[in-house]
């Protein structure tokens, strides 16, 4: 019997998570997400999928976060036609994400294919319309955590609370074997790992004894503080009240889903327990509006020690669903607070508001979540004193902030714990869904202490293993590779092109007269033409 895995996505980068499982029966995924990022990942959800999508018999879909379930329209637009599988919750969030993500690729395809015509360049096309979305949904199909599924023949599945997102899941697998006195094949992939002491959520559940675990490790070379529910609205508080002392803006970028749920429940907390100025927070992304309708409906299920349906609910919260009601927002001076998409500051309107603000001192931009190499997020924590935002540039004069408490994943030693409540692990470990410090931290933290160091595994993109070997097999996949590894560790030549630019500008700017200006300009040119 032959069992292959190839990763298609997430390897050595935390987007794009997608991983093709091939048994003698049929081929499924295990998510099917989009790549974010740096340009180069990015133009991977243009190119055609690595397989055929009418050859995938089903869908086991994890979670509802777009670098997991993003690319699910387009499968289903090129050919698939079987069930994706996926919690009520899950479901209930890409009812609303999956056409937000469709109608935000529509609008700023729109946008590129106007200034493509003013360059006299060809026009490009959405990777898939809110049309394509709305016709995905079809294809879902509600499973219930802690019962079995059968997912094609001899395959079935059964969904664990991952304690990461409303509906999240680790999923364990089983493939029967074809002889009948052979035990059963059994993987878990574990989707993305809540931390502990999540707010809304509960502590990730799994089964013990598996010949293979595909973990994430986004976080998995870091070590937050011990925190808890006081420790975090406290440290919230605290960047409130400087935010307010600044008289302007409080910017946070926000992933639309949980993230945002997270901060206005603890916000609105603050706020009437009197610990924080009350201001308005502009709640400013269609997508988090439906999405905080979802948890609303969902509060039975959401930690019984919150009052989630009445937070949601306060007075101090406004709801900006219009593109006016949206930019109405920038005639404010004083302090007020904004949460708006993306997560990463990569798209949505927080792009909007980081324009307007960034350059003021009187702002502070608050990140609360992870920031991938190569987006404007991670620009801002590494420091950057200048940004480019829809080809402006963009001078950095607002305070900006981190907050960790916030994150959706368990870090480097609750994943460890994790790990190590897996075992025995018989075959073989993968660490996924990292960049390469986190996947390199996560190996030194568990080998030997959790698992033996042979046994741990770090994919690279479209690597293929075979899994029904003693041990895993990398099999020669380097002529399928979309990708060069180092490609997808780095950063850029768009990003480079970028910074290349603000530093040039910034050279000019500060030169001493036009004379030393035009030394620059006339060396530029002499390298170009070089």
């Amino acid at each position: 019997m032959s069992v292959t895995i190839r990763f298609c996505g997430a390897a050595h980068t935390v987007t794009g998570s997608c991983y093709l499982l091939e048994t003698p029966s049929g081929r499924f995924l295990v998510d099917c997400g989009l790549f974010q990022g740096q340009k180069t990942l990015k133009e991977l959800n243009y190119r055609p999928f690595p397989f055929r999508a009418a050859d995938i018999d089903a869908v086991l879909l994890t979670h509802a976060h777009i670098d997991h379930s993003g690319l699910l329209p387009k499968l289903v637009r090129n050919g698939f036609s079987g069930r994706i599988l996926a919690t009520r919750g899950t479901i209930d969030l890409c009812s609303y994400m999956l056409p937000d993500a469709g109608n935000i690729q529509e609008f700023e395809v729109a946008a590129l294919n106007r200034r493509n015509a003013a360059r006299g360049r060809t026009e490009v096309s959405p990777i898939y319309t809110q049309a394509d979305a709305i016709a995905s949904l079809q294809s879902f199909m509600a499973v219930d955590y802690e019962k079995w599924v059968d997912v094609i023949p001899g395959v079935r599945a059964r969904y664990w609370n991952a304690g990461h997102l409303l509906g999240s899941a680790s999923i364990e697998i089983e493939i029967a074997h074809q002889e009948p006195s052979q035990k059963p094949l059994r993987i878990l992939a574990s989707g993305d790992i809540g931390p502990d002491a999540k707010l809304l959520q509960p502590d990730p559940e799994a089964p013990t004894g598996f010949d293979y675990v595909i973990s994430e490790s986004t976080y998995g070379d870091r070590e937050r503080a011990p925190t808890t529910a006081d420790a975090r609205r406290a440290r919230l508080s605290v960047e409130v009240r400087e935010a307010a002392a600044r008289k302007g803006a409080l910017l946070i970028p926000a992933f639309a889903v949980e993230r945002t749920q997270e901060l206005i429940v603890d916000l609105v907390d603050l706020m009437e327990r009197g610990e924080v100025p009350a201001a308005h927070i502009f709640l400013d992304s269609p997508l988090a509006i439906r999405a905080t309708e979802v948890f609303r409906k969902h509060a039975a299920n959401l930690d019984p020690n919150v009052d989630v349906r009445r937070l949601l609910n306060s007075p101090q919260l406004r709801f900006t669903e219009t593109v006016d009601e949206s930019k109405a927002i920038a005639k404010l001076t004083g302090f007020h607070i904004v949460i708006a998409g993306s997560g990463m500051c990569d798209a949505g309107r927080i792009r909007h508001h980081l324009k307007n603000w960034l350059w003021s001192a009187r702002a502070t931009v608050l990140l609360v979540g992870f920031q991938a190499q190569g987006t404007l997020g991670r620009f801002l924590v590494d420091g950057a004193k200048a940004v480019r935002i829809q080809g402006d540039e963009i001078k950095v004069g607002a305070r900006i902030r981190t907050i960790d408490d916030y994150s959706g994943h368990a870090d480097g030693s609750e994943l460890a714990r994790w790990i190590a409540a897996r075992r025995p692990i018989q075959r073989g470990l993968f660490l996924v869904h990292g960049e390469e410090p986190a996947i390199a931290g996560l190996a030194d933290r568990i080998s030997e202490r959790i698992i033996p160091a042979t046994q741990v595994f770090q994919p690279l993109l479209d690597d293929i293993y075979e899994l029904s070997t003693a041990a895993p097999t990398l099999l020669d996949s380097s002529h399928r590779r979309r990708l060069a590894p180092e490609a997808v560790v780095r950063l850029d030549w768009h990003n480079d092109m970028s910074k290349l630019v603000l530093d040039i500008n910034d050279r000019i700017e500060t030169a001493a007269d036009d004379r030393a200006r035009s030394v620059i300009i006339r060396r530029l040119r002499r390298a170009l033409d070089e």
